[in-house]
């Protein structure tokens, strides 16, 4: 089993985003990721997995187009959205997902 098939079959959730170095909107999310990271502190993982680099992983998880992130917790996606967030809109989305979870 690879390193990223066992982060997302973990019990702790494990937010992934879905990029590419040519994206404008990925380069815009990427500080608002690392906020959102900070803000959550040990109640998820952040990982970026590059589609150019990773094309595997974007045809196995269906990514259409970048940035996409998606929220997966032992082995299931819980959440999934297309295209920049700001720290807020992300804790907004994502913290009820997790609360749901516990």
């Amino acid at each position: 089993m690879s390193k990223f098939q066992e982060l997302i079959n973990d019990d702790k959730p494990l937010l992934v985003d879905f990029s590419a170095e040519w994206c404008g909107p990925c380069k815009v999310l990427a500080p608002e990721l690392k906020k959102f990271a900070n803000r959550m502190g040990d109640q998820l993982r952040v990982i970026k997995v590059d589609v150019d680099r990773n094309p595997q992983a974007a045809s196995h998880f269906q990514v259409q187009g970048v940035p996409t992130l998606i929220l997966f917790r032992k082995g299931k996606q819980l959440w999934r959205s297309s295209g920049a967030m700001n720290v807020g809109q992300l804790v907004q989305a994502i913290e009820p997902v997790l609360s749901s979870q516990t």
